[in-house]
């Protein structure tokens, strides 16, 4: 009896890992339904299934991104002890394509980059923008882990709205030439290549990171956004970077968002700067919390 039950689970894990496997090699030829303008329609609530937001890169599970010296080996942080299990860190395959195209490539950090790099992930509790509720900034609000996004698609206007900090950006369908001033979202631009939606992004902020893992970028960063629906329930969306400030050539990163469907598929409100309050401002109280 229990090996047939053994049978049956791994033919079902079996399963799913080939459906997982050819799920983002749907066939090319597929014609999405025409929603507004008689664009592809990308209306609906989208969500990631991957780890991206821990580190775009690939990466093994560990007791935490920020470790210290320990007695025999490294522990994780003082600030991470206390959540155990809560704090370490999923696996991940990664998103980013190697120079090629292949999947599980590593960002080309030029080597002064690299070395903010992994001071950044030493330090990651104190500079994680996520950890102060700062606005996520492209591409990184796409793939923030359990925050789902909204895509609201008119003839001529495009919104898309974050779970993550009440989050929002426009995606303008006309040219508006170079941003007025930086932000944190930057300014959107898009237009249609067949069924792909094509999105320029310029003018965000230096202080944005990619993940977790401290993989950031400067102040001259672009991002061109590809989303192009491969079913009903999927888009594959790639982001093309390119920042000659931090990196020696421009890379793309690539992964599938998954529609929701049913009763939950709407926003929640996650506006966390009350969260954060006492992080940012405790030290300041007359007498503060030890």
């Amino acid at each position: 009896m229990k090996k047939t039950i053994l049978t049956v689970a791994l033919a079902g894990l079996l399963g799913l890992g080939v459906a997982g496997a050819t799920m983002g090699q749907l066939p090319a030829s597929y014609a999405p339904p025409k929603g507004p303008g008689g664009h592809p329609d990308l209306n609906g609530v989208w969500r990631v299934g991957n780890s991206a937001n821990w580190d775009i890169e690939p990466h093994a599970a560990s007791a935490a991104l920020e470790m210290r010296a320990g007695p025999v080996v490294p522990v994780p942080a003082k600030g991470v002890v206390a959540l155990g299990a809560v704090g370490a860190v999923p696996a991940g395959p990664g998103v980013v394509l190697g120079a090629n195209g292949e999947p599980a490539g590593t960002l080309p950090y030029k080597p002064e980059a690299l070395r903010t790099r992994n001071e950044n992930r030493a330090h990651y509790l104190d500079r994680d923008p996520e950890v102060k509720c700062y606005l996520p900034g492209v591409p990184r609000a796409n793939y923030m882990q359990h925050m789902p996004f909204q895509i609201f698609q008119s003839d001529n206007q495009m919104l898309m709205a974050y779970e993550y900090a009440g989050a929002v950006r426009s995606i303008f369908m006309t040219p508006q030439g170079d941003p007025a001033i930086d932000s944190w979202m930057g300014q959107s631009v898009g237009h249609w290549e067949g069924k792909t939606l094509v999105v320029e992004v310029k003018g965000q902020v230096d202080r944005s990171w990619f993940d977790r893992a401290g993989n950031f970028h400067s102040y001259d960063m672009k991002v061109v956004e590809r989303w192009t629906p491969i079913s009903p329930y999927h888009i594959r969306y790639e982001a093309e970077i390119t920042d000659p400030q931090t990196f020696t050539r421009p890379w793309k990163m690539s992964m599938v968002l998954y529609k929701q469907v049913g009763e939950d598929s709407r926003l929640q409100q996650f506006k966390c700067v009350e969260f954060v309050t006492e992080l940012l401002y405790g030290h300041l109280r007359r007498n503060p919390l030890p």
